[in-house]
């Protein structure tokens, strides 16, 4: 309870200029004096007067404060919590955009996984296609050539000799090709390889289709002919197709991660030329190595040992979740 002070001003006119009670008006200002005389109420002669006046009037006025006490507490106590709502809400935003980043996250997973599972349905099927139809070619070829009882020594190691100087070969025609006309004039093409790709297919695989052209038609003519000549050229193209079989294995799998790859990822050898690929991305020597299964060797000839065994130990605890 609190005490309220009001003044509230009022105008009225002035009461009669004698108190109460009856008796005589007095006729002058002199009242009669008598010793013996009292009369019954004490008179006081007053000037009239007609003009009004001002009183003030003083009220006590009780109010209830609880009310406003409550109101001001809960004004008091919102505004303090001012802060704390701004908390809440940031906390909210927060959770809203980590809800955000997480489905974005999952959906980028998810559409990775679909792709890298579209690529390897792709790679294995060309795989074992290639790999059982160059199979079937060897062993029918040296079959009909082996129907007449003699044996074509020099057609068989002419085949074999040439299969495995063409799966080398192509290494230094990789390296060739790589650094003078897929980062120079066919760049364009290339480019998507060394840019974040979109899809499970990129425009550089265009390159491993233009390189399964003559393959298909070198093991084409040597099947269906006889003959040291024909022999020679089946074996080329039996070396291209074991060439790129490999690359895709060692270059899309291992190093890009296009599909797993199971336990090459593991090999000394392998993941030495992986971290080697790495360094051609990173661009730190001017794009060496441009080579793939030599890539070890050409950093070694400008000097980038150092940062190959970097990268090396860097996929080593990479792989085991160091």
């Amino acid at each position: 309870m609190a005490i309220g002070l009001s003044t509230v001003g009022s105008s009225q006119t002035l009461p009669p200029l004698y108190g109460p009670g009856p008796g005589p008006k007095p006729t002058s200002f002199l009242a009669p004096i008598s010793f013996f005389y009292r009369p019954p109420y004490r008179r006081f002669p007053v000037y009239r007067s007609n003009r009004r006046e001002k009183s003030l009037t003083i009220c006590f006025v009780l109010e209830e404060q609880r009310g406003l006490r409550g109101f001001e507490t809960e004004s008091t106590s919102t505004s303090g919590n001012d802060d704390e709502i701004v908390n809440v809400t940031r906390v909210s935003i927060e959770n809203d955009d980590s809800q955000i980043l997480a489905a974005r996250l999952s959906e980028k997973l998810a559409r990775k996984k679909s792709e890298r599972f579209t690529y390897l349905i792709a790679a294995v099927m060309s795989s074992l296609g290639i790999t059982s139809m160059a199979v079937m070619a060897v062993y029918y070829r040296f079959y009909w050539q082996m129907e007449g009882g003699e044996v074509p020594v020099t057609e068989m190691l002419g085949t074999f000799a040439l299969s495995v100087g063409a799966a080398v070969g192509m290494e230094f025609w990789a390296r060739w090709a790589h650094r003078a006309l897929w980062h120079a004039s066919l760049w364009h093409m290339h480019e998507s390889h060394h840019r974040p790709r979109e899809g499970p297919f990129e425009l550089n695989d265009v390159f491993a289709i233009i390189n399964a052209v003559p393959a298909i038609g070198l093991l084409s003519y040597g099947f269906f002919h006889k003959g040291l000549i024909p022999g020679l050229c089946f074996g080329a193209g039996l070396g291209i197709t074991v060439f790129g079989i490999a690359y895709m294995f060692v270059h899309d799998g291992l190093v890009h991660k296009r599909f797993p790859v199971g336990p090459i990822a593991d090999v000394p050898y392998f993941r030495r030329v992986a971290s080697a690929h790495k360094l051609h991305h990173s661009d730190k020597f001017n794009g060496v190595p441009y080579g793939l299964f030599l890539g070890p060797k050409e950093l070694e000839e400008v000097g980038g040992l150092e940062e190959l065994e970097k990268e090396i130990n860097r996929r080593i605890k990479s792989s085991k979740g160091l």
